[in-house]
Protein backbone atom coordinates (compact mmCIF):
# COMPACT_ATOMS: atom_id res chain seq x y z
CA UNK A 1 0.00 0.00 0.00
CA UNK A 2 1.38 3.63 -0.48
CA UNK A 3 1.33 4.42 3.07
CA UNK A 4 2.95 1.30 4.31
CA UNK A 5 6.46 2.51 4.54
CA UNK A 6 4.72 5.28 7.07
CA UNK A 7 3.45 3.03 9.44
CA UNK A 8 5.69 4.19 12.07
CA UNK A 9 7.01 7.74 10.72
CA UNK A 10 5.61 10.85 12.89
CA UNK A 11 6.58 13.29 11.13
CA UNK A 12 4.53 16.13 10.94
CA UNK A 13 3.26 16.53 6.98
CA UNK A 14 2.28 20.09 7.21
CA UNK A 15 4.14 22.62 4.98
CA UNK A 16 4.07 20.69 2.01
CA UNK A 17 4.39 23.38 -0.42
CA UNK A 18 5.36 26.79 0.15
CA UNK A 19 4.16 28.71 3.37
CA UNK A 20 1.87 31.64 2.25
CA UNK A 21 2.23 33.98 5.35
CA UNK A 22 -0.08 36.99 3.72
CA UNK A 23 -3.01 34.85 3.69
CA UNK A 24 -3.62 34.78 7.70
CA UNK A 25 -5.42 37.89 9.54
CA UNK A 26 -3.21 39.62 11.14
CA UNK A 27 -2.48 37.84 15.24
CA UNK A 28 -4.00 40.03 17.46
CA UNK A 29 -2.01 41.29 20.54
CA UNK A 30 -1.86 39.11 23.38
CA UNK A 31 -5.04 39.97 25.96
CA UNK A 32 -6.17 38.34 28.80
CA UNK A 33 -8.62 36.97 26.47
CA UNK A 34 -6.18 35.34 25.14
CA UNK A 35 -4.68 33.07 28.12
CA UNK A 36 -8.45 32.61 29.31
CA UNK A 37 -9.24 28.44 30.15
CA UNK A 38 -11.32 26.67 27.30
CA UNK A 39 -10.51 22.97 28.82
CA UNK A 40 -9.06 21.59 31.45
CA UNK A 41 -7.70 17.73 30.96
CA UNK A 42 -7.10 16.18 34.43
CA UNK A 43 -5.12 19.49 35.48
CA UNK A 44 -3.53 20.34 32.45
CA UNK A 45 -4.93 23.35 30.62
CA UNK A 46 -5.79 24.17 27.25
CA UNK A 47 -5.94 28.38 26.87
CA UNK A 48 -7.59 30.68 24.30
CA UNK A 49 -4.03 31.13 22.73
CA UNK A 50 -3.52 26.92 22.47
CA UNK A 51 -6.27 26.99 19.74
CA UNK A 52 -5.62 30.50 18.43
CA UNK A 53 -2.55 29.41 17.58
CA UNK A 54 -3.36 26.03 15.92
CA UNK A 55 -6.00 27.56 14.04
CA UNK A 56 -3.06 29.78 12.70
CA UNK A 57 -1.28 26.74 11.96
CA UNK A 58 -3.85 25.31 10.10
CA UNK A 59 -3.78 28.30 7.80
CA UNK A 60 -0.25 28.43 6.81
CA UNK A 61 -0.11 24.98 6.47
CA UNK A 62 -2.60 24.94 3.54
CA UNK A 63 -1.42 28.19 1.98
CA UNK A 64 -4.52 29.62 1.75
CA UNK A 65 -6.71 32.57 2.53
CA UNK A 66 -8.33 31.89 5.48
CA UNK A 67 -10.67 34.72 7.27
CA UNK A 68 -11.49 35.23 10.93
CA UNK A 69 -14.96 34.15 10.34
CA UNK A 70 -13.53 30.58 8.98
CA UNK A 71 -10.38 30.35 12.27
CA UNK A 72 -13.25 30.90 14.36
CA UNK A 73 -15.61 28.20 13.16
CA UNK A 74 -13.00 25.89 13.33
CA UNK A 75 -12.14 26.46 16.89
CA UNK A 76 -14.56 24.18 18.63
CA UNK A 77 -13.36 21.45 16.74
CA UNK A 78 -9.58 21.91 17.10
CA UNK A 79 -9.73 22.28 20.83
CA UNK A 80 -11.36 18.83 20.85
CA UNK A 81 -8.16 17.98 19.02
CA UNK A 82 -6.18 19.37 21.71
CA UNK A 83 -8.47 17.58 24.30
CA UNK A 84 -7.10 14.59 22.78
CA UNK A 85 -3.74 15.69 22.20
CA UNK A 86 -3.07 16.14 26.07
CA UNK A 87 -4.62 12.87 26.55
CA UNK A 88 -1.93 11.06 24.83
CA UNK A 89 0.50 12.96 26.07
CA UNK A 90 -0.04 12.48 29.47
CA UNK A 91 0.42 8.70 28.61
CA UNK A 92 3.35 9.49 27.03
CA UNK A 93 4.70 11.35 30.16
CA UNK A 94 2.90 8.57 32.75
CA UNK A 95 5.23 5.83 30.10
CA UNK A 96 8.44 7.83 30.85
CA UNK A 97 8.51 8.27 27.30
CA UNK A 98 11.06 10.69 26.60
CA UNK A 99 11.21 12.60 23.13
CA UNK A 100 14.72 13.91 22.25
CA UNK A 101 14.96 17.12 21.15
CA UNK A 102 17.38 15.58 18.34
CA UNK A 103 14.08 13.98 17.19
CA UNK A 104 11.87 17.08 16.90
CA UNK A 105 14.64 18.62 15.76
CA UNK A 106 15.66 16.08 12.85
CA UNK A 107 11.61 16.12 11.91
CA UNK A 108 11.67 19.91 11.58
CA UNK A 109 14.81 19.67 9.37
CA UNK A 110 12.79 17.58 7.11
CA UNK A 111 9.86 20.03 6.90
CA UNK A 112 12.20 22.58 6.01
CA UNK A 113 13.51 20.85 3.58
CA UNK A 114 10.40 19.35 1.65
CA UNK A 115 10.21 23.22 1.27
CA UNK A 116 12.96 24.14 0.36
CA UNK A 117 13.66 26.46 3.06
CA UNK A 118 17.02 26.93 4.96
CA UNK A 119 17.58 26.04 8.30
CA UNK A 120 15.54 28.27 10.71
CA UNK A 121 13.79 29.68 8.31
CA UNK A 122 10.31 27.93 9.35
CA UNK A 123 10.26 29.70 12.60
CA UNK A 124 10.57 32.85 11.55
CA UNK A 125 7.96 32.17 9.13
CA UNK A 126 5.45 30.87 12.06
CA UNK A 127 6.44 34.15 13.39
CA UNK A 128 5.52 36.27 10.66
CA UNK A 129 2.22 34.38 10.32
CA UNK A 130 0.74 35.09 13.93
CA UNK A 131 1.40 31.16 14.98
CA UNK A 132 3.80 30.08 17.70
CA UNK A 133 6.97 27.73 16.73
CA UNK A 134 5.76 26.15 20.27
CA UNK A 135 2.83 24.60 19.06
CA UNK A 136 4.58 22.87 15.54
CA UNK A 137 6.83 21.72 18.31
CA UNK A 138 4.03 20.50 20.56
CA UNK A 139 2.49 18.73 17.44
CA UNK A 140 5.69 16.91 16.69
CA UNK A 141 6.43 15.65 20.08
CA UNK A 142 2.99 14.43 20.63
CA UNK A 143 2.97 12.64 17.05
CA UNK A 144 6.45 11.15 18.17
CA UNK A 145 5.50 9.85 21.61
CA UNK A 146 2.27 8.39 20.93
CA UNK A 147 4.54 6.48 17.86
CA UNK A 148 6.19 5.09 20.62
CA UNK A 149 3.59 4.42 22.90
CA UNK A 150 1.22 1.74 20.49
CA UNK A 151 4.95 0.40 20.12
CA UNK A 152 4.93 -0.34 23.29
CA UNK A 153 1.36 -1.50 23.66
CA UNK A 154 1.86 -3.92 20.78
CA UNK A 155 4.70 -5.47 22.05
CA UNK A 156 5.12 -9.18 19.88
CA UNK A 157 1.84 -7.93 17.62
CA UNK A 158 4.16 -5.61 15.78
CA UNK A 159 5.26 -8.71 14.16
CA UNK A 160 3.28 -10.37 11.52
CA UNK A 161 4.17 -13.83 10.71
CA UNK A 162 5.08 -15.35 7.57
CA UNK A 163 1.44 -17.49 7.76
CA UNK A 164 -0.53 -13.97 8.00
CA UNK A 165 1.43 -12.50 4.81
CA UNK A 166 0.24 -15.87 3.18
CA UNK A 167 -3.25 -15.71 3.79
CA UNK A 168 -4.05 -12.15 2.59
CA UNK A 169 -2.11 -13.35 -0.36
CA UNK A 170 -4.30 -15.80 -1.16
CA UNK A 171 -7.30 -13.61 -0.46
CA UNK A 172 -5.81 -11.19 -2.90
CA UNK A 173 -5.11 -13.80 -5.43
CA UNK A 174 -8.91 -14.67 -5.13
CA UNK A 175 -9.56 -11.12 -5.68
CA UNK A 176 -7.50 -10.30 -9.25
CA UNK A 177 -9.71 -8.71 -11.78
CA UNK A 178 -11.93 -6.90 -9.02
CA UNK A 179 -11.78 -3.26 -8.45
CA UNK A 180 -9.62 -1.22 -6.17
CA UNK A 181 -9.31 2.00 -5.19
CA UNK A 182 -6.98 4.62 -3.43
CA UNK A 183 -8.72 6.70 -1.09
CA UNK A 184 -7.30 9.36 1.61
CA UNK A 185 -9.16 10.20 4.02
CA UNK A 186 -10.03 12.49 7.17
CA UNK A 187 -11.23 11.25 10.43
CA UNK A 188 -13.04 13.26 12.75
CA UNK A 189 -13.97 11.41 16.05
CA UNK A 190 -17.55 12.00 17.35
CA UNK A 191 -17.57 10.51 21.06
CA UNK A 192 -20.68 12.87 22.36
CA UNK A 193 -23.96 13.27 20.55
CA UNK A 194 -23.78 16.69 22.27
CA UNK A 195 -20.91 17.49 19.94
CA UNK A 196 -22.06 16.36 16.57
CA UNK A 197 -23.12 19.36 15.10
CA UNK A 198 -19.93 21.03 15.95
CA UNK A 199 -18.18 18.20 14.18
CA UNK A 200 -20.46 18.68 11.44
CA UNK A 201 -19.63 22.14 10.86
CA UNK A 202 -16.15 21.63 11.15
CA UNK A 203 -16.53 18.83 8.12
CA UNK A 204 -17.62 21.49 6.00
CA UNK A 205 -15.33 23.93 7.02
CA UNK A 206 -12.37 21.37 5.91
CA UNK A 207 -14.16 20.24 2.89
CA UNK A 208 -14.60 24.26 1.28
CA UNK A 209 -11.26 24.64 1.83
CA UNK A 210 -10.31 21.25 0.26
CA UNK A 211 -12.64 21.95 -2.68
CA UNK A 212 -10.88 25.66 -2.93
CA UNK A 213 -7.29 24.30 -3.47
CA UNK A 214 -5.78 22.77 0.06
CA UNK A 215 -3.66 20.02 -0.33
CA UNK A 216 -5.50 16.86 1.29
CA UNK A 217 -2.24 15.58 2.52
CA UNK A 218 -1.55 18.43 4.61
CA UNK A 219 -5.06 18.98 5.98
CA UNK A 220 -5.03 15.28 6.77
CA UNK A 221 -2.20 15.62 8.50
CA UNK A 222 -3.62 18.55 10.78
CA UNK A 223 -6.76 17.39 11.43
CA UNK A 224 -7.55 13.82 10.72
CA UNK A 225 -7.61 11.65 13.90
CA UNK A 226 -6.73 8.51 12.38
CA UNK A 227 -2.79 7.24 12.69
CA UNK A 228 -3.11 7.62 9.16
CA UNK A 229 -2.47 11.06 9.68
CA UNK A 230 1.26 10.82 9.65
CA UNK A 231 0.64 9.72 6.20
CA UNK A 232 -1.47 12.47 4.95
CA UNK A 233 -4.48 10.50 5.34
CA UNK A 234 -3.46 7.76 2.86
CA UNK A 235 -4.98 4.59 3.21
CA UNK A 236 -3.64 3.21 -0.04
CA UNK A 237 -5.20 0.63 -2.42
CA UNK A 238 -8.01 -0.53 -0.48
CA UNK A 239 -11.11 -3.04 -1.51
CA UNK A 240 -14.62 -1.75 -0.61
CA UNK A 241 -15.02 -4.92 2.30
CA UNK A 242 -12.25 -3.09 3.71
CA UNK A 243 -14.14 0.21 3.93
CA UNK A 244 -17.70 1.41 5.54
CA UNK A 245 -20.36 0.39 3.78
CA UNK A 246 -21.29 4.08 3.09
CA UNK A 247 -17.99 5.37 1.87
CA UNK A 248 -17.67 1.96 -0.11
CA UNK A 249 -20.89 3.07 -1.69
CA UNK A 250 -19.33 6.11 -2.23
CA UNK A 251 -15.92 6.07 -3.80
CA UNK A 252 -17.46 3.81 -6.62
CA UNK A 253 -19.27 6.56 -7.76
CA UNK A 254 -16.67 9.32 -7.68
CA UNK A 255 -14.26 10.56 -9.73
CA UNK A 256 -10.94 10.79 -8.89
CA UNK A 257 -9.85 14.16 -7.10
CA UNK A 258 -13.14 14.15 -6.08
CA UNK A 259 -13.69 15.43 -2.14
CA UNK A 260 -16.49 13.92 -0.75
CA UNK A 261 -19.51 15.61 1.55
CA UNK A 262 -19.12 14.59 5.56
CA UNK A 263 -19.82 11.12 6.01
CA UNK A 264 -21.09 9.46 8.89
CA UNK A 265 -19.44 6.14 10.46
CA UNK A 266 -18.43 4.67 13.73
CA UNK A 267 -17.00 6.64 16.01
CA UNK A 268 -17.19 9.84 13.85
CA UNK A 269 -17.10 11.46 10.25
CA UNK A 270 -15.09 10.79 7.33
CA UNK A 271 -13.78 12.97 4.95
CA UNK A 272 -12.54 10.83 1.71
CA UNK A 273 -11.30 11.71 -1.48
CA UNK A 274 -10.61 9.13 -4.45
CA UNK A 275 -7.26 9.27 -5.86
CA UNK A 276 -7.51 6.10 -8.18
CA UNK A 277 -9.05 3.23 -9.12
CA UNK A 278 -7.77 -0.31 -10.71
CA UNK A 279 -8.28 -3.38 -11.08
CA UNK A 280 -6.59 -5.73 -8.29
CA UNK A 281 -3.90 -7.44 -9.63
CA UNK A 282 -3.93 -5.71 -12.61
CA UNK A 283 -2.01 -2.08 -12.74
CA UNK A 284 0.57 -2.62 -15.81
CA UNK A 285 2.72 0.20 -16.72
CA UNK A 286 5.93 1.69 -17.43
CA UNK A 287 8.07 2.02 -13.83
CA UNK A 288 10.94 4.55 -14.01
CA UNK A 289 13.51 5.07 -11.00
CA UNK A 290 15.63 7.97 -11.08
CA UNK A 291 18.01 9.82 -9.60
CA UNK A 292 17.94 13.77 -8.67
CA UNK A 293 19.48 17.08 -7.42
CA UNK A 294 17.88 19.72 -6.18
CA UNK A 295 19.15 23.16 -6.02
CA UNK A 296 16.62 25.66 -3.80
CA UNK A 297 16.85 29.19 -4.76
CA UNK A 298 16.81 31.53 -1.78
CA UNK A 299 13.83 33.81 -2.90
CA UNK A 300 11.11 32.96 -5.68
CA UNK A 301 12.31 33.30 -9.19
CA UNK A 302 11.11 36.67 -11.14
CA UNK A 303 12.33 35.08 -14.53
CA UNK A 304 13.06 38.74 -16.04
CA UNK A 305 15.36 39.30 -12.96
CA UNK A 306 16.78 36.42 -11.97
CA UNK A 307 19.26 36.95 -8.75
CA UNK A 308 22.74 36.40 -8.40
CA UNK A 309 21.96 33.37 -6.31
CA UNK A 310 19.71 32.27 -9.09
CA UNK A 311 22.27 32.41 -11.85
CA UNK A 312 25.00 30.59 -10.29
CA UNK A 313 22.40 27.99 -9.14
CA UNK A 314 21.52 27.82 -12.87
CA UNK A 315 25.23 27.73 -13.72
CA UNK A 316 25.95 24.65 -11.40
CA UNK A 317 22.91 22.73 -12.31
CA UNK A 318 24.12 22.94 -16.19
CA UNK A 319 27.67 21.95 -15.06
CA UNK A 320 25.96 18.46 -13.14
CA UNK A 321 23.66 18.40 -16.62
CA UNK A 322 26.78 17.87 -18.44
CA UNK A 323 29.04 16.22 -16.28
CA UNK A 324 27.06 13.26 -14.84
CA UNK A 325 26.54 10.10 -16.51
CA UNK A 326 25.61 7.43 -13.94
CA UNK A 327 22.76 6.75 -11.27
CA UNK A 328 25.73 6.80 -8.96
CA UNK A 329 27.36 9.79 -9.62
CA UNK A 330 24.22 11.66 -9.61
CA UNK A 331 23.92 10.81 -5.73
CA UNK A 332 27.33 11.68 -4.96
CA UNK A 333 26.67 14.90 -6.71
CA UNK A 334 23.25 15.12 -4.29
CA UNK A 335 25.08 14.54 -1.12
CA UNK A 336 28.16 17.23 -2.04
CA UNK A 337 25.66 20.03 -2.78
CA UNK A 338 23.01 19.22 0.61
CA UNK A 339 20.16 18.83 -1.93
CA UNK A 340 17.05 18.99 -0.12
CA UNK A 341 15.31 16.55 -1.79
CA UNK A 342 15.83 13.11 -1.79
CA UNK A 343 18.32 11.62 -4.22
CA UNK A 344 15.92 8.41 -4.87
CA UNK A 345 12.60 9.45 -4.90
CA UNK A 346 11.06 6.11 -5.49
CA UNK A 347 9.65 4.34 -8.36
CA UNK A 348 7.67 6.24 -10.62
CA UNK A 349 4.55 5.39 -12.77
CA UNK A 350 5.29 6.92 -15.84
CA UNK A 351 1.80 6.79 -17.06
CA UNK A 352 0.76 9.04 -14.03
CA UNK A 353 3.66 11.60 -14.54
CA UNK A 354 2.51 15.44 -14.89
CA UNK A 355 3.10 18.02 -16.93
CA UNK A 356 3.23 16.22 -20.42
CA UNK A 357 6.56 17.69 -21.00
CA UNK A 358 8.04 16.24 -17.62
CA UNK A 359 6.45 12.54 -18.37
CA UNK A 360 8.42 12.88 -21.87
CA UNK A 361 11.77 13.35 -20.03
CA UNK A 362 11.18 10.44 -17.96
CA UNK A 363 10.13 8.23 -20.98
CA UNK A 364 12.89 9.54 -23.61
CA UNK A 365 16.24 10.76 -21.66
CA UNK A 366 19.18 8.18 -22.48
CA UNK A 367 20.37 6.22 -19.19
CA UNK A 368 23.81 7.41 -19.51
CA UNK A 369 22.94 11.30 -19.68
CA UNK A 370 21.28 13.59 -17.02
CA UNK A 371 18.47 15.68 -18.41
CA UNK A 372 19.19 19.80 -18.85
CA UNK A 373 18.31 21.71 -16.44
CA UNK A 374 14.93 22.03 -15.19
CA UNK A 375 14.09 25.07 -13.30
CA UNK A 376 10.86 26.34 -11.46
CA UNK A 377 10.05 29.32 -8.94
CA UNK A 378 12.13 27.47 -6.02
CA UNK A 379 14.93 26.02 -7.88
CA UNK A 380 16.44 23.72 -10.34
CA UNK A 381 16.36 19.82 -10.66
CA UNK A 382 18.72 17.92 -12.58
CA UNK A 383 17.60 14.43 -12.92
CA UNK A 384 18.95 10.89 -14.50
CA UNK A 385 16.72 7.81 -15.21
CA UNK A 386 18.07 4.33 -14.42
CA UNK A 387 15.90 2.08 -15.72
CA UNK A 388 12.58 1.45 -17.03
CA UNK A 389 10.50 -1.34 -16.72
CA UNK A 390 7.00 -2.95 -18.02
CA UNK A 391 5.36 -4.65 -14.77
CA UNK A 392 2.62 -5.40 -12.65
CA UNK A 393 2.40 -2.68 -10.28
CA UNK A 394 -0.64 -3.97 -8.37
CA UNK A 395 1.66 -6.60 -6.97
CA UNK A 396 2.31 -6.34 -3.21
CA UNK A 397 5.59 -7.79 -2.23
CA UNK A 398 5.59 -9.09 1.09
CA UNK A 399 7.43 -6.20 2.97
CA UNK A 400 4.03 -4.05 1.69
CA UNK A 401 1.65 -6.58 2.84
CA UNK A 402 3.20 -6.83 6.24
CA UNK A 403 3.17 -3.29 6.33
CA UNK A 404 -0.27 -3.03 5.45
CA UNK A 405 -1.76 -5.83 8.49
CA UNK A 406 0.53 -3.81 10.72
CA UNK A 407 -1.10 -0.58 10.12
CA UNK A 408 -4.28 -1.94 10.92
CA UNK A 409 -3.50 -3.25 14.08
CA UNK A 410 -2.23 0.54 14.70
CA UNK A 411 -5.54 2.17 13.94
CA UNK A 412 -7.39 -0.34 16.00
CA UNK A 413 -4.98 0.21 18.92
CA UNK A 414 -4.32 3.69 18.51
CA UNK A 415 -8.82 4.56 18.54
CA UNK A 416 -9.03 1.83 21.33
CA UNK A 417 -6.56 3.48 23.81
CA UNK A 418 -7.89 6.97 23.24
CA UNK A 419 -11.34 6.01 23.80
CA UNK A 420 -10.11 4.29 27.40
CA UNK A 421 -8.02 7.46 28.03
CA UNK A 422 -10.92 9.52 27.38
CA UNK A 423 -13.68 7.03 29.66
CA UNK A 424 -10.64 7.54 32.64
CA UNK A 425 -10.40 11.30 32.55
CA UNK A 426 -11.41 14.59 34.05
CA UNK A 427 -12.68 16.89 31.15
CA UNK A 428 -14.26 19.97 32.14
CA UNK A 429 -14.95 21.74 28.98
CA UNK A 430 -15.50 25.44 28.86
CA UNK A 431 -16.31 26.73 25.16
CA UNK A 432 -16.76 30.32 26.22
CA UNK A 433 -13.60 30.59 28.29
CA UNK A 434 -13.58 30.74 32.09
Amino acid sequence: MAYARHAWCAIALVFAQPIAVHAVTPAPAPTAQAMRIVAVVNGDVVSNSDVENRTRLFALSTGLPVTQEILDRLKQQITRQLIDEKLRMQEVQRRHIVIPDKAIASSIHDIEARNSLPEGALRQKLSVGGAGYRTLIDQIRTQLGWTQVLREQLGDQIKVTDAEVAEQQRLMAAMVGKPEYRVGEIFIPVDDPAVAADAQRFAETVINELRAGAPFPVVAAQFSQNQTALAGGALGWVQPNQLDPEVARLITEMPPGAISNPVKVPGGISIVTLQGKREIGRDVGTAVSLRQVFLPFTSTLNPQAPTEQQRQALEKARSISASVHSCDQMEQVAKENNSPRPPDPGEVKLETVNPPAFRQVLGSLPFDRASQPLVANDGIAVIIVCSREQKNLAQQSKQEVQAQLLNERVELLSRQLLANLRRHSTIDLRPSGA
